[in-house]
């Protein structure tokens, strides 16, 4: 039973030693300084994470004057979004317009789902650079 015992301290030391220099040299620090990795290359992802989390993202494929149509969104397929004159339209942080989407473009949409039919109406659409860059 002591050699059981043994052996299993052994394996959990011998293991945790492997690990910590492996760490360290993919990191640059040593075991005991692990900190989360620097993601300044694309801001800081829980911020921007949660600004949009509940918004629609995708791409504009298609600009029709009540409808957009966006692309690689989280379906998969293409998707239509109602346009209203409620509708809310912001670009780099400012108030905008219907006339400055653009195809192409990534954008962030609050979206209201009809239950029945799910069709997606926009409250608001975001675009611009705080898409691409955490507020």
């Amino acid at each position: 039973m002591k050699r059981i015992i043994l052996a299993a301290l052994l394996a959990v030391s011998i293991a945790g030693w492997l690990v910590s220099p492996a760490w360290a040299q993919q990191t640059g620090e040593s075991a005991g300084e692990r900190t989360a990795p620097n993601n300044a290359r694309f801001g800081d992802p829980t911020v921007f994470g949660m600004n949009y989390q509940d918004y629609f993202y995708g791409v504009i494929a298609k600009i029709e004057p009540d409808a957009l149509i966006l692309s690689k969104t989280k379906v998969g397929v293409p998707q239509t979004v109602r346009l209203t004159k409620k509708t809310k339209y912001v670009r780099d942080k400012k108030k905008s317009s219907f006339a400055q989407l653009r195809t192409g473009e990534m954008v962030y949409i609050d979206v209201k789902t009809d239950k029945k039919t799910g069709q997606m109406t926009a409250r608001k659409v975001v675009s611009g650079m705080d898409v691409t860059v955490a507020p």
